[in-house]
């Protein structure tokens, strides 16, 4: 191994960038995904009242009236903290910090709202009463839902992180068909494919 850790390519923080992520492929990694490019060059995505607010409704959740924006996001972003840190373990095992796994558990105490459903018009199934959500349930939510990833030994063997240098975006891999190796092909995977392209066409 290099002495020196190898960085990633330096590329421009685009609008795009800073957008959030919805295709993680769980509830728990959608939040880790508010951060962007990690580990050397971190891009905050969920950083003020109105992303907050962006990121609950693409998650499908909505929080009671009277929160205090500033509260919540620091304590999502407490949780966002431990969830990466206990999730990315499980591809480069390392061990999770101590702290990480108690705060996972302890925000995972909140009893969250029961799940129910209802069949549509048109014969579709959708979750019913989307009921507004307490700080602690949110949070209650996110914990359980990376418990659950994390225990359940074929969810935990689909975990995946994109394959480009200057994302690694931490995601579940459907389990069909060719393995996921970009957290998406219309961003990374294209931007892979192109870079192949113009180093080709350099090679000529």
């Amino acid at each position: 191994m290099d002495a020196v850790k190898r960085r990633a390519p330096r590329t421009r923080v685009t609008a795009r960038v800073r957008e959030l992520r919805f295709d993680a492929g769980a509830l728990s990694l959608d939040l880790v995904a508010t951060v962007g490019r990690r580990p050397e060059v971190p891009i905050e995505r969920m950083g003020d009242a109105e992303r907050l607010d962006a990121w609950c409704r693409g998650v499908g959740v909505t929080l009671a009236d009277g929160y205090d924006p500033e509260d919540v996001l620091r304590s999502l972003h407490a949780l966002r903290a431990a969830a990466y840190d206990v999730a990315s373990s499980a591809l480069d095992a390392h061990r999770p910090l101590p702290r990480s796994v108690d705060l996972v558990n302890l925000l995972a105490r909140t009893e969250p709202p029961v799940a129910q459903m209802e069949l549509s018009a048109d014969g579709e199934w959708a979750a019913r009463g989307n009921r507004p959500l307490t700080k602690e349930a949110l949070l209650s939510l996110v914990a359980r839902d990376l418990i659950d990833l994390m225990t359940d030994a074929g969810r935990r063997s689909r975990l995946t992180a994109c394959a480009s240098e200057v994302c690694g975006m931490l995601c579940l891999d459907s389990g069909g068909g060719r393995p996921r190796k970009w957290c998406s092909m219309q961003r990374c995977g294209n931007q892979a494919k192109a870079a192949g392209h113009r180093r080709k066409a350099s090679t000529r």
